[in-house]
């Protein structure tokens, strides 16, 4: 068994482990212990794929393949590259934080709670790993169980309609995705003569424009969903805020990121002429998400929700990123994924903390925190900084490098579009720091606030290590880009002239047309782009 099936195994193992204990004992510390026991083996496993991954190599690696469905082509087929190596990572580093927080937070049936959440780290991890499109699928819809269950029973008072939304939302774009990921496969059988789910496969084969947008517009439907692109985002406020805390980390950290993943690892790579000629509405519906994202956010009164419809702002730079073509915006993309899991992470748990002790989120109830309570206060105006991309900070080197690569695409519009998502970042700070300013400053107004107790060794345990990446990352990001540096050019290459013409039949004129026709007014505005850097620089390089 490979280090992939292994980290697939470790979690479904602990999960009906800790159920088993949670029915022996009456006492849940047990089971609360084995949960937190097997996802700290899990993040220590996965370590090693940082240690064995070699960046310099090309295409996928540890990877495992087996027959499952034989008949009908389908394999278990896993494989990892620089594309998910860290997302694997901060997936087993966020879990048992995750559970240490949930120690004396979840009091009503915490043996179920862990259970739940280490079988939803087996589907995203699954997910990942997956390299056919029918066990992708397959975990995909594994992840929504535990999801709906964290939120349908632990969740806050509207708990309920939150999960259904959720689940309801999701499935509706999976199914669209199994319509697509049918029609894909019965299209490479009708050219090769045989049946395959694997990926790599399918996205050699050429298919006329006309069916690639079909395709890909199933594919982008699930996908935009799960980041939530504006304007199919309304569901994820009401997850976020009636999930209990650990489902808002996990929820923004890994499972919103499953979209934009979903872009670069599926989606594009399957239909690249299609997401080539999508790609300027895209970047406008990003740019919007960004803006109504941020200007939502600053007019709430309940923090869990500011950070919630902060969460919409911000992976609008993803996508943004994701759809510029540009070496620099695409690396910037993957950096910032993994930057909104740490930061609103941070802050989804700060959120937690008081809330715990005051078992209320409105803004107005706070006051004056920082003379109260110190280190808290200290660590959220940490996490605040890395939101709002203070320079030294994770969030700055994530938004810059997708503002400059977004500056410099070849697409059409793409100036105009750094120009508003810029303005995102300002409304960003404008409504972070409105927050800190409420919560942390000013009188003590409140009685209950003068009681509060500054966070203790366990919730440090969690907060912590949170805070250091995001000094580490913004201070050394390196190491970390350089991990997934040749699959982000890997990824890029399939969208030259070249490469994107080859996916297309040569009876299909109409869309080679199109094609070419994107291309040179691509290769225009890189021509006016040129022009006017070498005017602002008086002509220097």
């Amino acid at each position: 068994m490979g280090i992939l099936t292994t980290l697939l195994v470790v979690p479904v193992i602990g999960a009906i482990t800790v159920a088993v204990l949670g029915k022996l004992f009456d006492d849940q510390t047990p089971a609360r212990l084995a949960g937190l026991w097997f996802a700290a083996a899990e993040f220590v496993l996965s370590l090693y794929l940082w240690w064995a991954f070699s960046p310099a190599a090309a295409g996928m690696q540890f990877v495992e393949s087996y027959h499952w469905i034989e008949p009908y082509g389908i394999k278990y087929l896993v494989g990892i590259d620089g594309l998910s190596l860290l997302l694997v990572i901060l997936t087993t580093f966020l879990v048992p934080l995750i559970l240490l927080s949930a120690w004396s937070a979840v009091d009503r049936r915490p043996a179920g709670y862990f259970a739940s959440m280490l079988l939803l780290e087996a589907g995203m991890l699954g997910a990942f790993f997956a390299q056919d499109i029918f066990l992708f699928y397959v975990f995909w819809e594994v992840m929504l169980v535990p999801m709906y269950l964290l939120i349908g029973i632990w969740g806050g008072e509207r708990r309920l309609y939150a999960a259904v939304k959720f689940f309801l939302y999701t499935m509706a774009g999976s199914v669209l995705m199994l319509l697509a990921i049918l029609a894909t496969v019965y299209l490479y059988y009708q050219s090769a003569g045989k049946v395959t789910f694997e990926l790599a496969a399918l996205a050699g084969q050429q298919l006329p424009l006309s069916t690639q947008r079909w395709l890909f517009a199933a594919y982008a439907l699930a996908f935009a969903i799960k980041v939530p692109i504006f304007p199919l985002h309304t569901w994820l406020p009401d997850a976020h805020v009636e999930a209990p805390t650990g489902g808002s980390v996990i929820l923004a950290g890994i499972l919103l990121k499953l979209g934009t993943y979903g872009f670069l690892r599926y989606a594009m790579p399957l239909y690249p002429a299609a997401a080539l000629e999508a790609a300027p509405y895209f970047m406008a519906l990003a740019v919007a998400g960004i803006i109504y994202g941020a200007l939502v956010a600053l007019v709430q009164p309940d923090i869990k929700k500011l950070v919630a419809y902060s969460s919409v702002s911000h992976l609008g730079f993803v996508v943004l990123g994701i759809f510029a073509f540009t070496e620099a915006a695409t690396s910037g993309a993957i950096y910032q994924m993994l930057n909104h899991g740490i930061s609103t992470g941070m802050l989804f748990f700060l959120v937690g903390v008081v809330y715990e002790r005051r078992h209320t989120r409105l803004i107005r109830d706070y006051g004056g925190l920082a003379k109260v309570i110190p280190v808290y206060s200290f660590l959220l105006i940490v996490a605040t900084m890395a939101s709002v991309g203070l320079p030294g900070t994770n969030g700055f080197v994530g938004e810059f490098s997708i503002l400059y690569g977004t500056f410099i695409s070849r697409m059409a519009g793409a100036k105009a579009a750094t120009a508003l998502a810029a303005t995102g970042v300002i409304l960003g700070a404008v409504y972070m720091l409105w927050m800190v300013q409420r919560v942390l400053y000013g009188p003590v107004t409140s009685v209950e606030n003068q009681k509060l107790k500054d966070v203790n060794g366990r919730e440090l345990a969690y907060l912590v290590p949170l805070a250091i990446l995001i000094v580490l990352m913004g201070v050394y990001p390196k190491p970390f880009m350089n991990t997934f540096k040749n699959a982000s050019r890997e990824h890029l290459a399939r969208f030259s002239k070249v490469s994107v013409l080859a996916t297309l039949p040569a009876s299909d004129l109409d869309g080679r047309e199109i094609i070419t026709a994107r291309f040179a007014a691509d290769d225009d505005a890189a021509g006016r782009t040129q022009v006017a850097l070498q005017q602002e620089t008086g002509g220097r390089p």
